[in-house]
C-alpha cells in the first residue's frame, strides 16, 4: 500500500522550548482511514495543526506525495489537495448552510454543473442540510453544524482529509451518521486521518491505528489488533469509550 503522507521524526508545539508532539512517525497510506487516538493531553489536535502547516515543526518532515511540505502555509496545502476539519464546528454562522458549502468549493465555483452535482451529494446524504439549506448556520444544532464542516471539506474531493474529533458533543446516533459518511468518502477515493477521544467508533472506522501518548506513539497496528486489547487500551491510557 502506497503512502500518501509520511511524517518523519516530527516535533512540534505552541512555545519554542516546549514540545507537546515529539520525534513522531507515522505513515497514512493511501485510500484508508487512519485513526489516531489517545487521551486528552496526548497532542494529537496538535499533530494535525502540524501537518496542516498551523504550526511548524522544530524537527522532522512531512512529505505529502512525494514533496515535503513541512514549511508550506494552509492555503497552499488546501491547493495541494489536503483539507482539515477542525475541531470546534469549522462554520461560518451567519451565513447559510449552502453558502458554507459554496465556499468550500471555491476551486471550482464558476462550474456550475460540477457545484450542483457536489451540494446533491451532501444533502443526498444529510437530508437534514438539504431541508435547511437556506437557514444560516447559527441557528443549526451541533450535529448539524458538525456534518456541515464535514460537508464543506468534501466539496472538492480532497486527495487527504484531516479530520479532529468528529464525534465530539454529538448524539450516539449523530455519531454514526457522521461516520457512516466518513467511510463514504473513503469509499470515493480519499485518504483519510482522524483524530478523535471515542475509542470504539474510531477502531471501528478506522484501517489503521496509532495511539499517541504524552506526544508519542505508544501502540500501532490494524484494527483487529486494537480490537482485541481495547478494554486494555482504555483502562491503561484512560481514554473515554
Amino acid at each position: 500500500m502506497a503512502s500518501k503522507l509520511s511524517i518523519q521524526g516530527v516535533t512540534s508545539g505552541y512555545v519554542k522550548g516546549i514540545d507537546i508532539v515529539s520525534e513522531v512517525s507515522l505513515e497514512i497510506e493511501e485510500d484508508r482511514i487512519t485513526g489516531i487516538i489517545g487521551p486528552n493531553g496526548a497532542g494529537k489536535s496538535t499533530l494535525l495543526k502540524t501537518i496542516f502547516g498551523f504550526l511548524h515543526p522544530s524537527q522532522g518532515k512531512i512529505v505529502f506525495n512525494g514533496q515535503e511540505i513541512q514549511t508550506l502555509f494552509p492555503f497552499r496545502l488546501k491547493q495541494l489537495g489536503i483539507s482539515y476539519v477542525l475541531q470546534g464546528k469549522s462554520t461560518f454562522p451567519r451565513l447559510s448552510v449552502e453558502e458554507n458549502l459554496m465556499l468550500g468549493a471555491w476551486i471550482f465555483k464558476k462550474e456550475r454543473r460540477l457545484l450542483k452535482e457536489k451540494l446533491d451529494e451532501i444533502y443526498h446524504f444529510f437530508p437534514v442540510l438539504g431541508t435547511k439549506r437556506n437557514k444560516k448556520a447559527t441557528f443549526l444544532s451541533g450535529g448539524e453544524l458538525q456534518m456541515l464542516a464535514i460537508g464543506k471539506e468534501v466539496m472538492t474531493t480532497p486527495e487527504l482529509l484531516l479530520v479532529d474529533e468528529p464525534s465530539e458533543g454529538l448524539a450516539p446516533m449523530l455519531v454514526s451518521e457522521v461516520y457512516a459518511f466518513l467511510k463514504r468518502v473513503r469509499d470515493q477515493g480519499v485518504t483519510l486521518s482522524l483524530v478523535d477521544q471515542n475509542i470504539t467508533k474510531a477502531i471501528e472506522v478506522s484501517d489503521y491505528i496509532y495511539l499517541l501518548e504524552m506526544g508519542k506513539i505508544k501502540r500501532q497496528g490494524a484494527k483487529e489488533v486494537f480490537k482485541e486489547t481495547i478494554r486494555d487500551i482504555i483502562r491503561d491510557s484512560l481514554i473515554p469509550e
